[in-house]
Order: C-alpha cells, then structure tokens, then sequence
C-alpha cells in the first residue's frame, strides 16, 4: 500500500492544502516506476513457490551452477560428452575391431636343383635370347592376370582386387631388387597381416621352427651372388575359388622367373649365369583383408638352382655360377623342369609324385 507519502515528483495541481488528508491518492508513472516492489498477477500469486510480489531492485540470484558458468555453456558441455560417450560406445562394439583374426604361419618348402653338368655361362643377351626364357616375359609384365568373374560370396571387384593383391605379392617376392638382394623386406612384409610380419620377422632372424625365409621370399646372399641384370624374366598363371565355405577367396600362383647371376666379387665383363626359380604361392583373403589391403600367405613351394645340396637355402640362397660344379652327385630321377609351371596342368598347383612300391611276400594274413 502506497498509504499518505507524496508522489516522487510532488503534489498534483488542481488540490488545496486543506482537502489533503481526504483527497485521493494519485499513482501516476513516475510513481510506478519508482515503487520497489512489484506486485504480480492473481495468477501468478497461484503458482507454487512464487513470491506474491518482486524486488525491483534486489540482485538477480545465482544460478545453482554458479556465476560464471553460463547454462548455455553447461548444455553445450552436456551434448559434448554424450556424442563423445556415444562414439566410444559404438567403436567398442564394432565388428571390425572386436573380431581378432588368428593366421597360422605358411607351410614352406625351398627345394634346390642340382646340376648334372658345369654350369653354363655367357653374357646376359645371349643367355636370354634363346630357349623357353626367350618365350618370358620381363618384371611385372610377365605375370598376366585372368579375368575376374564373380564367384557365389564374393563380387566381380572383390575378385579382381584379390588377384591385383596376389600379383603384387608375387612381384615384391619374387621380382623387385631392393628384395633380391637383401637391401629391404618392407615391400613383402607390409602386404602381409600384422601376425604374418611377426612371423616373417622370426624367420628373417633364423628361427629353428616355423616358416623358412626363403619360402617367403627370393633373395640371395649379398656376399656370395649379384644381379647380372636387375630385369627378371618371368611368367606364371593365377587361379582363384572360394575356400572356408564362403569366408575366404584364395588365390593359387604358379610361376617360373629367371635371375642373371654372377659372383659378387666379379667384374661386369665376366660371364653370366641363369638362376631358375619356381613358386608356387597360395594365398588367402577376407573380405576385411581385402578392405585393409592385406595377404595371408597360406603356403609356399620353391624349387630353385643350379644349387648345391650341401649348402642350406632356408635363409637366402647361393646359386653356382658359370663353370661350377655341385659338391656331390645330382640326385637320380628325370629332373625338375622350372617351366612346368606354365603348362595348363599345372595352374592348380598340384604336385605329384612317384611312390615307391614295398616289396612284401603277399598280402598281410595271408
């Protein structure tokens, strides 16, 4: 209530002295405006915990959360950690990261093939000009891919992607130089699993068990042999199907390369030497390798030479050279050819053999 106060701005014209205390009292807006409080609507006064009227002048109070922390802020704060909360939540139950892929290491077998006779020599020209390394191709070039046809899990891309990852393994293995010689292994190691370079890595350091280096890979020993000429000639087939029952594409390669070779320590003048090399690769690929770029090497035969037996090829190999001879006698038997690898039989990789025959007296109870 206003009660008897003058107005702010004095007394109204119009009223004598001697009616003030029974005439009326005027609220104009300068009055209003003035007044402390404020009181609310009949409506409001309803609401629970709500005062009736308003300080005008009072110091607006504290948020609960503090003067200097906007809610605005608290908000924004607020949707910054669920959408953090959230992405955590759905990296940790992805499929892809939760799924640990176990990869067994390759069966390898590394087969050297001793000469008969002296080993011949010549200069790198007249060594490849003639016979079936004339008929090879050179590098990457000599390994032709198939077309790619879908199979019934896998698509048309899936497939040619697999067999685009397959010849690159077989050209870092078995082509480049850096390889050859024993300067790197990153261009192999990096195409495989993470376990399978694990595995490579013990096999390069001389692993009793497991997996030999040179099943992984061709090189020779730096200190025994040198490329005559850094362009391997080579050529080979891929096939591919579907293995696990779905779960896995696998490519089989088989291929022939021929290496000019000569003594490290001789001069370029000196003659020449073809060194053979057949593989036979089998690799393997999901569809998450084929997403992440990845090989498994499934397993890996190798049948190289003009070797002697008496030196172990499991590390890196030694090839003899023009006018060498093996330590001992060439095994008996007809002999392994490299380029039969590139006979239409032989794109399955299937190796036969001949089993020799036990003589017995007859049959056993007899």
């Amino acid at each position: 209530m206003a009660g008897r106060s003058e107005p702010p701005e004095g007394t109204p014209t119009g009223f004598s002295g001697e009616d003030e205390e029974w005439r009326s009292t005027v609220f104009d807006e300068s009055f209003i405006r003035a007044a402390r409080i404020e009181e609310f609507s009949a409506q409001r006064r309803l609401e629970e915990e709500t005062s009736p009227v308003r300080n005008r002048f009072a110091p607006a109070p504290e948020s609960r959360w503090g003067s200097g922390l906007p809610a605005q802020g608290i908000v924004l704060g607020l949707i910054v950690l669920t959408a953090l909360a959230v992405a955590v939540l759905l990296g940790t139950n992805s499929p892809y990261n939760g799924a640990i892929e176990h990869t067994s290491p390759p069966w390898t077998v590394v087969v050297p093939l001793v000469p008969g006779e002296e080993v011949p020599g010549g200069t790198v020209d007249e060594l490849t000009a003639e016979g079936p390394v004339a008929d090879l191709g050179v590098g990457a070039a000599g390994l032709e891919l198939p077309e790619a046809r879908r199979t019934e899990e896998f698509g048309r891309e899936q497939v040619a992607q697999a067999l685009a990852l397959a010849k690159e393994y077989a050209v870092a293995a078995t082509l480049t130089p850096e390889v050859l010689t024993g300067a790197t292994v990153l261009p192999v190691r990096g195409l495989l699993r993470p376990e399978q370079q694990r595995q490579l890595d013990r096999s390069l350091a001389g692993g009793e068990e497991g997996p030999v280096a040179t099943g992984w890979l061709i090189r020779f020993d730096p200190s025994v042999a040198a490329l005559a000429d850094p362009r391997v000639r080579t050529g080979g087939t891929f096939t591919v199907r579907e293995v696990g029952a779905g779960r896995a594409l696998e490519v089989s390669v088989a291929l022939v390369a021929a290496y000019a070779v000569r003594p490290a320590e001789a001069d370029v003048d000196d003659p020449a030497s073809l060194f053979m090399v057949q593989r036979r690769l089998r690799m393997e690929f999901t569809e998450r390798d084929l997403r992440e770029r990845r090989v498994v090497l499934v397993g890996s035969q190798v049948a190289a030479g003009p070797a002697d037996c008496a030196v172990d090829p499991s590390r890196e190999l030694r090839p003899l050279f023009a006018g060498e001879r093996p330590s001992g006698d060439a095994p008996e038997g007809g002999g392994t050819d490299p380029f039969s690898v590139l006979e239409p039989s032989a794109a399955g990789g299937t190796v036969c053999g001949t089993l020799r025959q036990t003589p017995s007296d007859g049959p056993a109870g007899s």
